[in-house]
């Protein structure tokens, strides 16, 4: 199989994940389909190097973390934000007002916890891979998570929706 042929094969299986991924780091669809595009073509450019890996999954976060970290550090030239395009229909599955809170509730964390919890939890990777991913030691992710998982409780708290998020709070 040529390496188009077996790239292609990748992103298309990978995609999707990559691209739910992408938005609990971002907040945005659009900033999240950005971020999975990014990701593909820094993939594309290693591919060959990337291929012979253990894990192509885990070297694909990593990129993605990495790149979605970057782009959070304060630029230097004029580029001016914009407000942000409207967001689409919310995905179907689920109760739509807890997924709105708890999404909401992501969003106002700083992207550092946001990311370790992303990792853990939603990508259900161990310490050690997320410390792997973030350039941390372990025990810095359990405090980061530890951290970051109060601070989501105190965000939730405020929130009317908190009696059906029992389960973060135990």
């Amino acid at each position: 199989m040529s390496v188009d042929t077996e790239f292609t094969a990748y992103a298309v299986a990978r995609a999707q994940r990559l691209r739910d991924t992408a938005y609990l780091l971002c907040g945005d669809w659009h900033a999240a389909q950005d971020l999975t595009q990014a990701t593909f073509v820094k993939l594309y450019r290693a591919w060959k190097r990337v291929e012979r890996s253990e894990s192509i999954d885990a070297y694909a976060r990593q990129v993605m973390l990495r790149t979605f970290l970057d782009s959070r550090r304060p630029k230097r030239s004029t580029e001016r934000p914009m407000a942000d395009v409207p967001e689409g229909a919310a995905p179907v599955g689920g109760d739509p007002a807890l997924r709105v809170t708890l999404l909401a509730a992501l969003a106002r964390l700083p992207i550092n916890r946001r990311a370790v919890l992303v990792l853990r939890f939603w990508e259900d990777q161990s310490v050690e891979a997320t410390a792997a991913a973030m350039g941390l030691s372990g025990s810095a992710v359990k405090t980061l998570t530890q951290r970051a998982l109060a601070e989501l409780r105190e965000v939730l708290r405020d929130d009317s929706a908190l009696a059906e998020l029992d389960f973060l709070l135990v």
